[in-house]
């Protein structure tokens, strides 16, 4: 798992909540948008289980990666996946969080095995996910952050698996973009010095693409349907 990268050159910097093998709404986000050849696009994590598609959506992701526009982050569920390769146990308890449906997609929809995911995938989710991403005015996180902790210094189980509940500001002075904790209500959920944009795409939700910088997100659903608006900030 990686954590430094020397961004290219790029007009937009934009962020993707969890995907979650929803292909239909992450190409028909990209289409929306729409996403330019040299926006810089950055994942937040938990691109495999849950939806239908985690094959097709990895093999976006790599497509996308492989121009160098893409910084894609790890999330808890390519965690579990990479685990999974231990031991049976490790399977099983991946399998009931959502990787049956992960395999599944590997194998026409049958029951599949993790033998059908082929080698570029586990590279890019062994190798090319990062920890975190950072601007001069944003850090970007798969689930949180310790407030009073460096970016470097974060400990795994925050990182990846702590739930976004009114964190404070972090040190940095920088606003977080998160995801990891699903808004059930579709809508991202705005604090001022925080965000969660991971809004439920593999329920009845959608997948999120935000502009940091605007304000200006974009919308898209497993069923093609879109939408977008602009952050309006519950800090006081």
């Amino acid at each position: 798992m990686a954590s430094e990268l020397i961004p290219p050159a790029t007009s937009r910097l934009l962020a993707i909540g969890d995907i979650h093998g929803c292909l239909t709404a992450l190409e028909t986000l990209a289409s929306f948008v729409p996403f330019a050849d040299d926006d810089l696009l950055v994942t937040l994590g938990d691109y495999v289980d849950r939806g239908p598609n985690t094959c097709g959506v990895l093999d976006w992701l790599i497509a996308r990666n492989s121009q160098g526009h893409l910084i894609p982050l790890c999330g808890n569920h390519e965690i579990m996946m990479l685990q999974a390769l231990d031991d049976d146990t490790t399977l099983r308890y991946w399998c009931d969080m959502g990787g049956a449906a992960a395999l599944a997609s590997y194998a026409n929809g049958n029951r599949g095995q993790l033998s059908d995911v082929p080698d570029e995938h586990w590279q890019f989710l062994d190798h090319e996910t990062k920890r975190y991403y950072e601007t001069d005015t944003h850090f970007f996180v798969h689930a949180n952050a310790r407030p009073d902790w460096p970016l470097a210094e974060q400990p795994d189980e925050v990182l990846f698996w702590e739930r976004f509940e009114n964190t404070p500001p972090h040190q940095s002075g920088k606003i977080m973009i998160c995801g990891h904790t699903a808004q059930k209500s579709g809508l991202p959920l705005d604090i001022g010095h925080a965000v969660c944009i991971d809004t439920w795409a593999y329920g009845r939700g959608w997948l999120t693409c935000l502009d940091p910088k605007t304000g200006e997100y974009w919308q898209a659903n497993q069923l093609g349907e879109t939408r977008k608006d602009r952050l309006q900030s519950r800090a006081h």
